[in-house]
């Protein structure tokens, strides 16, 4: 249950706060759609990535599995890409996190500083290691849970079923980026096979689980949000690159339900925060062999936390130009197109023979490589218009 949790808290967090706003100009049909297709997607290529932690050492990462199926060029590219992912994801977790704390504490402080607290607060947690993490992440998951409750207590009578009738289906492909952020776990997967002594049963039942959690709340969270604001209104938050907690305020004047969706976002964004720093930690002191000890972890954790940091502070209006990148490019490459070409080249090139944890053979391989790089290539021509 608690390894559940983790895959769960991992998934429902920063991405949470943008989905309504990504997907709203689409309607709620169209969302909910896009929803289910990406959830199947990523719950697939997370089986997948099981199956090659299977086939690698003890305490393996992505850096080992890449080098190990792809060759050098392979390790180099997921040196870049999940640089990358690490560079925007965190971004954006502090800057979503220092103004959640902003709203939260209402001091008198520039807002960078609150995006320093923000980190010192929890920083110390990952440090520790993944007990700790794990003990923390369930009590910020219960408050996730608390929080979510008293959210759809206070909302449903601010909805109106009107605004879900409106329907543009090609926005909600343009929505991609944000939903691979969202659903985003697979990140995870190679510590926790690790500290669940590669018991892959109960790995994979925490996957199916884990995932299925954030689809349900997701799915809530969302005929809440696109049934109370208008489309006016998701349209204004989208070019502002805000969360869809602040416009509840502008909307509904209700103080209340703005004070449990501050908490809401404060618990979301934190979950997911240690849980990814975690894991880039184990990433980092794999691809460069540095052993998690004494100063040589304290470095690690400066490597993890000071850059996003920094850039956060630098520009703190990053949040969903972050996230968008984030999944458009580094989440639809890393865990959208790497686990079924290793699977790929496992199976059928290098003949690993352990039990496999995805059925369909090629042909299934063949089509989750299909709709990932159709997915790539709407990003990479939606991102050139935006450009021009």
């Amino acid at each position: 249950f608690p390894v559940t949790i983790l895959y769960a808290g991992t998934t429902i967090g920063v991405g949470m706060l943008a989905l309504p706003i990504a997907t709203g100009p689409a309607g709620f049909v169209p969302s909910i759609s896009i929803y289910f297709l990406c959830w199947v997607f990523m719950l697939c290529t997370g089986l997948l990535l099981l199956e090659v932690c299977l086939w690698m050492p003890k305490d393996a990462n992505l850096i080992t599995m890449a080098q190990k199926l792809f060759g050098p060029f392979g390790k180099a590219l997921c040196w870049g890409v999940y640089l990358f992912l690490f560079v925007t994801v965190m971004i954006a977790h502090v800057a979503g996190g220092g103004e959640v704390l902003q709203d939260i504490i209402g001091l008198s402080m520039p807002p960078w500083a609150y995006a320093v607290l923000y980190v010192i607060l929890f920083s110390p947690v990952v440090y520790l290691g993944t007990n700790s993490v794990d003990r923390l992440n369930a009590c910020l998951f219960a408050g996730v849970i608390i929080t979510y409750i008293l959210f759809v207590a206070f909302s449903h009578s601010y909805t109106n079923f009107s605004l879900l009738k409106r329907a543009d289906w090609p926005k909600a492909f343009l929505a991609l980026p944000v939903l691979f952020t969202a659903f985003t776990y697979q990140v995870i997967i190679p510590t926790l096979m690790t500290y669940m002594e590669r018991n892959v049963k109960k790995v994979r039942l925490a996957i199916i689980l884990g995932t299925s959690i954030p689809l349900i709340v997701y799915l809530i969270w969302e005929f809440l949000i696109l049934s109370i604001l208008p489309y006016s209104t998701l349209v204004e938050a989208k070019a502002l690159g805000q969360n869809a907690v602040q416009p509840l305020k502008d909307l509904t004047g209700h103080l209340a339900l703005f004070q449990i969706g501050k908490a809401f976002a404060f618990f979301t964004l934190t979950t997911s925060y240690i849980a990814l720093a975690l894991a880039f930690l184990d990433f980092l002191s794999d691809g460069l062999k540095i052993h998690k000890r004494g100063m040589k972890k304290v470095f690690l954790c400066l490597l993890v936390f000071v850059p996003p940091t920094i850039i956060a502070i630098i520009n703190p209006n990053l949040f969903l130009t972050a996230l968008s990148y984030a999944g458009g490019y580094s989440c639809a490459i890393l865990f959208g197109l790497f686990p079924p070409l290793m699977v790929w080249i496992g199976r059928y090139r290098k003949k690993y023979k352990e039990e496999r944890q995805l059925f369909g053979g090629r042909v299934l391989l063949s089509i989750l490589i299909f709709f990932i790089l159709i997915e790539l290539f709407i990003q990479i021509f939606h991102g050139t218009l935006n450009w021009i």
